[in-house]
């Protein structure tokens, strides 16, 4: 969530966080201009193809994007490429991800017989892929018994009802401790998740500082840390005490049970 210098600024996001889920302003604003330029190119259209038949009930506008880059969301885009690499280096015999993006766990079982688990599945069959519906509380493995696992941008949604899971204001600490319990000697956890400085924007996610995460995983030992910063960079080596005071960066955290 953003954070900005002026209070006024910080209302009025308020403001539209309240009503976007109805009615977002945004894309009311941007859909009525997108609309003259959608007509004025269906009227060139037409007149440079006479012959062409434009259906009125075929008409289907897309008004959001004509713009001269791609839009793209920098936790999800770095976060996915920071564990691919790792797995394919690392090379398991099996990788367990835990309520990850779906297109993740399709990507690894590319490379990986990999297990995805969601409180909500997905409905799909791929060869190296197993899904099973789980809830991050209480993960269907023995203790110590996984090498290879991650869960990325998940554990700050634990327990805050968004997903339609049951309210724990202690939701993330307790994923932490069963994502620790499941990991095995020797094992790799890949955890992504967003830092700054502590808050709960409810329902939507917490924020945690990289010292609270790496506290909730004090069984674990970090040993490697990258991150999204608040500008949308990724850097790849990084020290987390330098990202305490960020407002909604993406910490990604490679811990390992020696």
């Amino acid at each position: 969530m953003k954070v900005f210098s002026s209070p006024s600024k910080n209302l009025m996001y308020l403001i539209y966080r309240l009503v976007s889920p109805i009615i977002d302003p945004v894309k009311l604003y941007t859909g009525l201009i997108g609309y003259f330029w959608f007509t004025w190119d269906l009227i060139i259209y037409t007149i440079k193809s006479p012959s062409s038949r434009l259906l009125t009930s075929n008409i289907y506008p897309v008004l959001d994007e004509k713009v001269s880059f791609t839009p793209f969301d920098a936790h999800y885009y770095y976060q996915q490429l920071w564990v691919f690499e790792h797995v394919l280096k690392s090379k398991p015999k099996k990788h367990v991800d835990v309520a990850s993006t779906y297109q993740m766990s399709g990507y690894l079982s590319k490379i990986v017989p990999t297990t995805f688990i969601d409180l909500r599945p997905i409905d799909t069959s791929l060869h190296n892929l197993e899904i099973k519906r789980g809830d991050m509380l209480h993960l269907p493995y023995e203790d110590r018994s996984v090498m290879s696992l991650s869960c990325l941008h998940s554990i700050e949604h634990v327990g805050l009802g968004r997903y339609g899971d049951a309210l724990d204001p202690m939701g993330t600490k307790k994923a932490c401790k069963e994502l620790s319990r499941v990991l095995a000697k020797g094992g790799k956890l890949y955890i992504s998740t967003p830092i700054g400085k502590d808050r709960i924007c409810f329902n939507a996610h917490r924020i945690h500082t990289p010292k609270r995460i790496i506290s909730y995983f004090n069984q674990l030992e970090l040993v490697a840390f990258s991150v999204v910063d608040d500008s949308g960079v990724f850097h790849e080596q990084a020290r987390p005490e330098d990202y305490r005071s960020q407002n909604y960066a993406c910490g990604m955290f490679l811990f390992e049970r020696k």
